[in-house]
């Protein structure tokens, strides 16, 4: 209750403030239902005391604006990567194609998907994507699921459900967001089967696993996440394939990580591809969509006719099914790669990792150089700049002893890192960035096309109050 002489006793309601002109504005751009929300908030705000009481009725114009702002911007924005992370998984991992985001763009509205235009017949989802993956793979048939762990756990649950899943106790691993591989073999309703130990396992540590019965698949796990060296053995994947065939047991490869090209060509360490599985003769490949191969989150299931199509009968293959945007978006990607040189050149991923460093090193010094002339030229205060070498990440969990050679641009902040940090992620768009020792590093390798204009612009105009958080 609010006692007599309280000036908030002055404050408008809803109605007389939704009858303002500058109101009237707002509900045209927005809405009348959720202007009045954001006008009660404000008010509600106002007789709390946590916004100051304003002196007149036009003066709530600004506190109202300053709502719908806050309130009207959404959640999931663009942002400038200049963390050197190439595959940077809280910024969405993979950058994609040109013709990947028209194609998803045009996909926004009605197309085929399960529509086949020559009968005017109902089709199938699943046709889309799989007749590239075959033609790229060299496998019998294709799935796509709506991630990696979705595509192994599809696998797993279509296969060897109820039964047990070998698995080597060196290649049980944490895939990211605190998720396991014995939780997916867990999840897909599947009994795990731990064979060999940590740092070796054999041949006949899986024959034993499988002679013991019961065993319904046998999964071959890659360490893209991690490396493993010294005192090791691990079973190869033609051994593997030898030994399901002679006991009738499926072989399932988790490769995860989604190379379409040779390692050779990205100046990168051996990394396997999802070809070299199936023509290993694995029954399944695994792997996804929106790491090294550049495209949206997808999980692909490649290989042998029968286990493709046990895989996509199961139910919860249905569950996990991509929508039309991110098969538009794959498919897209898929395409690049029938000229390996051409996807070299189109898919961000691909050029990001093969940038010449002599390339973004220019482009450091061009923006140190531009940025310290602008602000001398208006009188602000100048910015400690320096474009020095540092090293780049491929991220993603894919290549983990692998460091690029990179240009940084390196911002001297001291004890103002902090809030400098948090007003580049206020810029339009919004800048994410790395600091260290009282500077903050922009990595060039991931900004993308039009970014060091951006960074430029926001250099130019950061407040540079060396006060930090005082």
């Amino acid at each position: 209750m609010i006692a007599r002489g309280d000036p908030r006793r002055a404050i408008p309601g809803v109605d007389r403030l939704l009858a303002r002109p500058w109101c009237e504005l707002l509900i045209a751009t927005w809405g009348r239902v959720w202007i009045a929300d954001r006008v009660r908030a404000v008010l509600n705000g106002v007789r709390s005391g946590e916004i100051p009481l304003p002196d007149a009725v036009d003066d709530y114009e600004q506190l109202v604006e300053m709502e719908v702002a806050r309130a009207g911007t959404l959640s999931l924005r663009g942002v400038v990567n200049a963390t050197g992370v190439i595959l940077h998984t809280n910024l969405g991992r993979a950058r994609l194609a040109d013709e990947a985001s028209r194609a998803m763009s045009s996909a926004a509205g009605y197309v085929n998907v399960e529509f086949d235009l020559e009968t005017g017949e109902r089709g199938s989802r699943y046709t889309h994507c799989a007749g590239l993956v075959t033609e790229l793979l060299g496998a019998e048939d294709a799935l796509v699921v709506n991630n990696g762990a979705a595509a192994v756990a599809v696998a797993l649950a279509a296969h060897a459900a109820g039964r047990g899943v070998a698995v080597s106790h060196g290649e049980l691993v944490e895939i990211g967001g605190g998720f396991r591989i014995p939780e997916v073999v867990e999840a897909a309703g599947a009994r795990l089967v731990t064979v060999g130990t940590t740092n070796r396992t054999r041949l006949d540590d899986y024959a034993r696993a499988v002679a013991a019965g019961g065993v319904g698949a046998i999964l071959k796990v890659h360490r893209s996440n991690f490396s493993m060296s010294g005192f090791t053995e691990e079973t190869s994947l033609t051994e593997l394939v030898r030994l399901g065939a002679e006991s009738g047991v499926p072989v399932i490869h988790d490769l995860g990580s989604g190379l379409m090209v040779d390692s050779d060509r990205l100046g990168l360490p051996y990394e396997p591809t999802p070809a070299m599985s199936v023509a290993a003769g694995v029954d399944l490949v695994a792997f996804s969509g929106d790491k090294l191969l550049g495209g949206p989150q997808a999980g692909i299931l490649a290989g042998k006719k029968a286990g493709v199509a046990q895989a996509r009968a199961h139910p919860l293959c249905r569950a996990l099914r991509c929508d039309k945007v991110t098969l538009a978006g794959l498919e897209a990607t898929l395409t690049l790669y029938r000229d390996p040189d051409r996807a070299m050149e189109r898919v961000p991923v691909l050029k990001m990792i093969t940038a010449r460093v002599q390339d973004l090193e220019r482009n450091a010094r061009s923006v140190a150089r531009t940025v310290t002339r602008l602000r001398a030229e208006r009188g602000a205060e100048p910015l400690r700049l320096e474009a020095v070498r540092g090293q780049s990440l491929v991220g993603g969990g894919t290549f983990p002893d692998a460091r690029l050679p990179t240009a940084v641009l390196t911002l001297e902040a001291g004890a103002a890192t902090d809030r400098w940090m948090a007003a580049l992620r206020t810029n339009v768009p919004p800048i994410v960035a790395r600091s260290r020792q009282g500077r903050i590093l922009f990595d060039f390798r991931t900004l993308r096309t039009g970014g060091d204009s951006i960074l430029a612009a926001a250099l130019l105009h950061l407040d540079v109050d060396t006060r930090g958080g005082e």
